[in-house]
């Protein structure tokens, strides 16, 4: 990987301020030349608010080609193949940025979250130095944010070495169990710097209430936000295989999930609750859009972006699904009103999807004027105005249902299941009423029914395959990485076990004939180029089967 200097790292927060938030500088205090920016010039104090709107931005914005991959979205029947999405014959320079007047860019996910983790070393290590413990503590948490979604995504990545750019070029790859068992202590040392009266005092820690874009300088919603991310990376390391009419259900070998389930408990701070999210407002508005908003509805210059031109509803998800013998998506399958939350109408007020990968000018009506659009009022409901969700209370939920039904937490899983359906419709702007009558009327369906047995023998029955199910429906466009995470934990086969479908996958390519999406990205092409003995030590990735040294290049947690 590439190692920057302080005075490029903030260059690039500068970059991401502009391309994906465009956020004013007098909000951030950002006053300096980017030709004369050092670590004498700049600190943690006006870095940590753009650090974070680029946090966001990566969170609401670079995840398309899973949005497609794991049934929301679909392109436009107006538009040709995307064939490296579409077809999953992508190289290392996957995903590109699409602007539809050429690709521009590479590796957008690696190069991202690896500039956002090298702000939140720099934040951490200069509030360190000045004392100031709760700049030190968010800084870490969001750090150990971004290396949980780079292994999520690559699995091995340089982490240890990976910011002593001054003396090592080249970092080492660290084993990705490894990374994550860290990321455990990590998430200890913010809350302890927390819990510290004189690190995390207001004295030490000027201007934090504006400069925390997220919980205003309240330490105790940072301590949620950190168990929250540790209970994520928990659930992880939890595997269900869904064979016939039961669930197996393990852990990750070595993993020590009822041991970091006590230390949580311990601590006492609880997880991220109902109506309390991780999301940001630093002033969007119409010239300054949310950063969804400026990518899949309109930008600031009020016009639509080529990709929300392009990027339409997936029939998998609103139909109609002609492929699966039915006109329902998904959504509606299950009389689901979050379908007009996630999806905007077209001009003729018909729901509609198109099939993943059509042919383009196929079917008439698979035109892009007649296609649901990405303009969600439930996602963007102040519009360009709305706060962008960097962890939401709605799989706060889930993941501690799912806790509670595999044994790590006390309750009932079926009330836990049903207060996280209920979080993700009032968090989209429905009712608690509407969520239960969803709930009821799906009695007995093992996609909303905890407690259902399977419809016929061979299905699977409730249990986790609810709260996945469930997680598919609520995290569409917040949180889809999580989603295509615990597809490849589990093999999880959506809508199967309703008969909704038959086949074993959601989103193939009509001329493609394989029968799994993707279930890892390539290296970056820099990184051949740059540090090629550490990820040629790799062996050669295969991102369907993992690959490498004995398959070692399939996340550690992908155990199906």
């Amino acid at each position: 990987m590439k190692l920057l200097n302080i005075k490029n790292t903030f260059f690039i927060v500068l970059i991401a301020l502009v391309t994906f938030t465009s956020c004013s500088k007098d909000k951030f205090a950002i006053n300096t030349a980017t030709t004369t920016i050092t670590s004498s010039t700049v600190d943690y104090q006006s870095v940590l608010p753009a650090t974070l709107a680029a946090t966001a931005a990566i969170q609401t914005t670079q995840w398309k080609f899973l949005q497609s991959w794991m049934g929301y979205w679909a392109r436009s029947g107006s538009y040709q193949s995307i064939d490296d999405e579409e077809t999953y014959t992508f190289t290392n320079d996957f995903p590109l940025t699409h602007n539809f007047s050429g690709a521009t860019g590479g590796n957008l996910i690696w190069n991202n979250l690896y500039s956002n983790a090298t702000n939140y070393s720099f934040i951490a290590k200069n509030a360190k130095e000045k004392a100031a413990g709760t700049y030190e503590a968010i800084a870490r948490i969001m750090k150990a944010l971004d290396f949980q979604m780079l292994v999520d995504v690559y699995g091995n990545v340089p982490y240890k070495e990976a910011f002593d750019g001054g003396t090592i070029r080249t970092p080492k790859y660290d084993d990705d169990k490894e990374i994550y068992a860290d990321l455990f202590r990590e998430l200890d040392a913010s809350i302890a710097l927390l819990n510290n009266a004189s690190l995390s005092a207001a004295t030490a820690n000027l201007n934090i209430g504006t400069n925390d874009l997220v919980f205003q300088g309240n330490k105790t919603n940072w301590k949620k936000l950190a168990n929250t991310i540790k209970l994520r990376l928990i659930m992880h390391m939890s595997s269900t295989n869904f064979t016939g009419s039961s669930e197996i259900n393990t852990f990750v070998a070595g993993g020590n999930q009822a041991a970091e389930m006590a230390i949580i408990a311990a601590e006492g701070s609880g997880f991220l609750t109902p109506g309390l999210s991780a999301k940001i407002d630093p002033g969007y508005n119409d010239t300054k859009p949310n950063p969804y908003f400026r990518i899949f509805v309109k930008d600031e210059n009020g016009s639509q972006p080529g990709t929300a031109d392009q990027t339409k509803a997936n029939s998998y998800a609103v139909g109609p699904n002609p492929a699966y013998g039915t006109t329902a998506g998904y959504y509606q399958y299950n009389g689901d009103p979050r379908v007009d939350k996630f999806y905007g109408k077209p001009a003729n007020g018909i729901t509609r999807g198109i099939p993943y990968g059509q042919i383009s000018n196929v079917v008439a009506l698979n035109n892009g004027a007649t296609l649901s659009t990405l303009n969600a009022t439930g996602l963007v409901p102040n519009g360009a105005a709305s706060k962008a969700v960097i962890f939401s209370s709605t799989e706060s939920l889930f993941l501690q249902a799912e806790a509670t039904k595999r044994g790590l937490l006390g309750g009932s899983a079926l009330a836990m299941t049903n207060n996280a359906i209920k979080e993700s419709f009032i968090s989209l702007g429905l009712t608690a009423t509407d969520a239960t009558n969803y709930i009821t009327g799906n009695a007995g369906y093992a996609d909303v029914d905890i407690d259902a047995s399977p419809l016929v023998a061979g299905l699977s029955p409730g249990g986790i395959y609810t709260i996945l199910s469930q997680k598919w429906f609520a995290l569409n466009g917040i949180a889809t990485l999580e989603v295509w995470s615990d597809y490849r934990r589990t093999n999880m086969q959506y809508g199967k076990a309703v008969g909704f479908i038959t086949g074993p996958l959601i989103s193939v390519h009509p001329q493609n004939t394989r029968t799994n999406i993707p279930i890892r990205l390539f290296y970056p092409q820099d990184e051949y180029s740059y540090n090629p003995a550490n990820v040629g030590g790799e062996g050669t990735v295969n991102v369907f089967t993992g690959g490498g040294l004995t398959g070692r290049n399939r996340i550690f947690w992908d155990v199906n």
